[in-house]
């Protein structure tokens, strides 16, 4: 096929493993495959991974040697803590003498981690504990003997005040290696202090160590017995990839690592800077945040355990495209969690019409232990169906016929229709109800994501993904009076999220008042992490965070794995910008002009809800930076400090309480970098680090945004 080039990814759903392979330089799909997900296989879910990926390569005519990036998500590691397919851990705690010794002592020693206390499932801890003045090879080499006859299959080495300096854990590391026992150090995974968190942390990932290495090797060797030369790389929790080294280090990361490709999909795919992100599958439906262009990010808890962490701020709702219904004798009781495929179901509008005859209620728990009021209908060939959101959404008439979960609204109709008669309604309204119960759910997911993150509302819009989105996504943005937007290829949109995604790595430390200094190691931390997780060192870009509350100061560095040496989407001129910049403000924005351009922006001004609304637009046509009430400054590097002065306080907004300051970005370059802090020596802190080593007489330009609340 010529020497095209070929990017490549894999999503790992709970039902379906589907591979998308993607033209490198124009993001093209070129072909896409889907396979079972092989849960049961002896390879377990590495076995589908590699299928579809070989069919891929074959069906569409791609050459191994084309092929220069490969990534695949995996559920491995969150089925298993949700299994309990976990190995048993031994902690080597080490400590100072005295006071420390004695308090670090309590806190190194942790019990056993309970992963599920229904069912009993759990994380085995054995402990032991070394002074560090007792730290020689001999007696450390006992302390792993001991751990091992307890029943320890893997160790985790962590130290107080082992992110300062990481030679005692790395002494443990080295002698279990040689012992050919899988390790952890805890100063490893994380740079955080708070001991008991830190090593609770390092245990849950020396939990799956043994299984996620063993899984590596088999899909790793498999893609290299393609012809494949190209590192595997491995989808992140946090929305980045890494090389399959990092992940035999450090799987815990690969954790909820499903959602986080669907966010990076959207991300990327369809240019979203700020957005409320839903992936609704048949069963649940993950709902996140894009806010100026990047995913929101917390720590992720895992068994109901608070770990450091980073994973996409993904919140699960068991309301989806297949979600059955459940009813009494008068009304709609609830939608979900259980989904017609569970209860061995098609969906009532992929049902032939014509099959649909004398059709009867049934109330059944689709499980052991459910209510037994979720509804079938049972048909005259005794054959059994369930309406479904994606049903009432097709009956409505919602759904597209371009979009995935179009189906036959008349045979939706005709399976719920013996339920509209028992309520005495239209089925029109039984759909109806059907989807306000959903709207509940999601209505205050999206409330409580939005306050926690400050969206402003008047730049949110709804992205849905997975291929039942349309049975959600449109009801749900018009009783909120908000934009959604559906994807071309929404149904793979994880797929092409794995694809497309960039390498990521994040540094935290706690750093009360931190210098220039400090932050300048810090981001060089970052890179240096994201080189070493597959990063091309050209192509790295650092984003620092300074929360002056806690004294946390987070760099989070992200890179391609390859350095383009074109861009990879044609440029926009002024007029397509404009044309972006109109269509993302809305109807009801006047006045639209651009106020200010350099060779790789736009900027947009209009006036909507009387304040004044921002559009910064790069010649990708992605609209980086979206402010509802702003203002837009241009200037040269060496003024800009006064610039921002003024704008601090031209945008302050004085509360009975509190004082609600802006935010920046700053356009230099063929970048646009924001800027948020409490305190203005902090933003000059910040903007130094990317400002000070440039021309003094370079023209930039400084957008300041404030959101009421």
């Amino acid at each position: 096929m010529g020497n095209r080039k070929v990017r490549m990814g894999i999503d790992v759903g709970g039902t379906h493993t589907k591979c998308v392979a993607m033209d490198n330089e124009t993001h093209e799909i070129i072909g896409k495959d889907q396979v079972k997900t092989t849960h049961n296989d002896k390879a377990g879910v590495a076995a589908g991974v590699v299928q579809s990926f070989r069919n891929c390569l074959k069906n569409f005519n791609i050459d191994p040697s084309d092929v220069v990036f490969v990534a695949h998500s995996t559920t491995q590691a969150t089925n298993a803590f949700i299994e309990g397919d976990v190995a048993n851990v031994g902690i080597i705690g080490i400590a100072g003498g005295g006071l420390e010794g004695f308090l670090a002592k309590r806190q190194l020693r942790l019990k056993d981690i309970v992963l599920d206390e229904k069912v009993g499932r759990m994380i085995k801890v054995f402990n032991t504990f070394i002074k560090k003045k007792q730290l020689t090879d001999e007696f450390i080499n006992q302390n792993i003997d001991e751990l091992i006859s307890l029943g320890t299959d893997v160790i985790v080495a962590s130290m107080a005040f082992g992110v300062d300096s990481m030679e005692e854990e790395q002494k443990i590391h080295d002698l279990a290696s040689k012992k050919n026992i899988p390790v952890t150090m805890a100063s490893d995974i994380t740079k955080l202090y708070g001991l008991t968190r830190r090593t609770r942390t390092a245990a849950i990932n020396a939990s799956i160590l043994p299984k996620m290495m063993a899984t590596a090797n088999a899909t790793e060797a498999s893609v290299r017995g393609a012809g494949v030369s190209v590192p595997l790389m491995i989808m992140r929790g946090d929305g980045g990839v890494m090389e399959i080294n990092e992940m035999r280090k450090r799987p815990i990361l690969t954790a909820l690592s499903g959602p986080a490709a669907s966010v990076m999909g959207s991300l990327m795919y369809l240019r979203a800077s700020n957005a409320i992100y839903f992936e609704v599958g048949g069963t649940t439906t993950n709902i996140g945040v894009i806010k100026n262009g990047r995913p929101g990010v917390d720590y992720a808890k895992i068994g109901g355990h608070d770990t450091y962490i980073n994973s996409l701020d993904v919140r699960i709702l068991g309301c989806a495209g297949g979600s059955m219904v459940r009813i009494s004798d008068k009304d709609v009781v609830d939608v979900g969690p259980r989904s017609a495929h569970i209860a061995g179901c098609e969906y009532a509008c992929f049902t032939p019409e014509q099959e649909i005859l004398n059709p009867q209620i049934e109330l059944v728990s689709p499980k052991k232990g459910d209510p037994a009021d979720y509804c079938v209908i049972r048909l005259e060939n005794g054959k059994k169906i369930c309406f479904t959101n994606t049903c009432a959404a097709n009956v409505l008439g919602l759904v597209d016929d371009k979009y995935f979960a179009h189906g036959n609204a008349n045979a939706a109709k005709k399976a719920m229709q013996p339920v509209a008669d028992k309520f005495g309604i239209t089925v029109e309204e039984l759909a109806t109800k059907i989807l306000d119960k959903d709207y509940e759910k999601v209505s205050s997911c999206i409330n409580t994501l939005a306050d926690k993150y400050q969206l402003d509302h008047d730049t949110m819009k709804l992205v849905g993904c997975g291929g039942g989105a349309a049975a959600l996504v449109p009801y749900c943005a018009k009783k909120m009076g908000l934009d959604y937007d559906i994807p071309e290829n929404a149904e793979v949109i994880s797929s092409i999220g794995v694809a497309l995604a960039m390498v990521r790595d994040v540094v935290e430390r706690v750093i009360p008042n931190p210098s220039q200094e400090d932050i300048k190691e810090l981001k060089q931390e970052a890179i240096d992490s994201a080189i070493n997780s597959g990063a091309d060192p050209d192509s790295i870009e650092v984003h620092v965070e300074i929360d002056s509350q806690t004294g946390r100061v987070t760099a989070i560095a992200t890179g391609s794995t390859e350095v383009k040496s074109t861009d990879l989407l044609k440029e926009c001129d002024e007029s397509e910008a404009m044309e972006l910049a109109t269509r993302d403000l809305g109807k009801d924005a006047i006045n639209i002009s651009l106020v200010s351009k350099t060779d790789k922006f736009f900027v947009f001004e209009a006036i909507k809800k009387d304040k004044n609304a921002i559009r910064i637009v790069d010649k990708k046509g992605f609209i980086k930076v979206q402010c509802s009430n702003g203002s837009v400054r241009r200037c040269k590097v060496a003024d800009y400090k006064q610039v921002v002065e003024e704008l601090w306080e031209e945008q302050a907004e004085f509360k009975t309480d509190s004082v609600i300051r802006p935010d920046y970005f700053v356009c230099y370059g063929p970048r646009v970098s924001d800027y948020s802090a409490v305190d203005l020596e902090q933003i000059y802190l910040l903007m130094d680090l990317d400002l000070g080593d440039r021309d003094g007489n370079e023209e930039i330009i400084i957008v300041s945004s404030t959101i009421s609340v």
